[in-house]
């Protein structure tokens, strides 16, 4: 890999009921079968020491820090991600991506994991030179995190089987986009095999 593992940490961003329940109008397509490589990636990160950032999206049950754009769909959908919300599509984890004790979890505001968040600043605390970028969904928070990321210097490693949009094209389209930025695309097998030779 050209990324050094053993300075990586792991972020498991929105994989959260809100966007993975299939009753929920933020129902994320592809995300329900990434969960169990995102657990099997998650245990390996542990089990070698790597940090682990479970990162999910929260809003404020009367809307005031929802994204213009989106504040009128929110409503309409049931106020998910929020305390307002049935538990279906709220913010707690989805079922087999818990967090686990030791990892760090982070309310976002935005797509990015990065802004207006405390990302930055423990993964500088914790001499994180790498970050692999996982989640849903691909063309939104996924996204916008890796071009943070980048943008921060850090260095970024995307299992592409560990992120998920709502259609196959989406998600080929946005991975070859960031193929050709530079970032490193790999697949949870081969990731995981790196990881244990830590």
């Amino acid at each position: 890999m050209k990324n050094d593992i053993s300075k990586s940490a792991l972020l498991i961003i929105d994989m959260e009921k809100g966007f993975i329940d299939r009753r929920s109008p933020f129902c994320i397509k592809g995300a329900q079968e990434t969960v169990p490589r995102l657990s099997r990636l998650a245990d390996s990160c542990r089990r070698a020491g790597l940090p682990v950032f479970m990162i999910r999206r929260v809003y404020r049950s009367d809307g005031t820090d929802v994204e213009r754009a989106r504040l009128k769909y929110w409503e309409a959908a049931g106020r998910p991600c929020s305390d307002a919300a049935e538990e279906y599509l709220g913010y707690d984890f989805v079922e087999g991506l818990e967090a686990a004790e030791g990892d760090y979890v982070i309310n976002k505001p935005r797509y990015s994991a990065f802004f207006a968040t405390t990302l930055d600043m423990l993964l500088r605390r914790l001499d994180v030179d790498t970050v692999i970028v996982t989640g849903t969904t691909t063309p939104n928070c996924v996204r916008a995190t890796c071009y943070d990321a980048d943008s921060l210097d850090y260095g970024v490693i995307v299992p592409e089987d560990c992120t998920s949009s709502n259609t196959p094209e989406t998600q080929q389209a946005n991975i070859d986009d960031l193929r050709r930025i530079g970032l490193e695309i790999t697949t949870a097998e081969e990731l995981i095999a790196e990881i244990d030779r830590l």
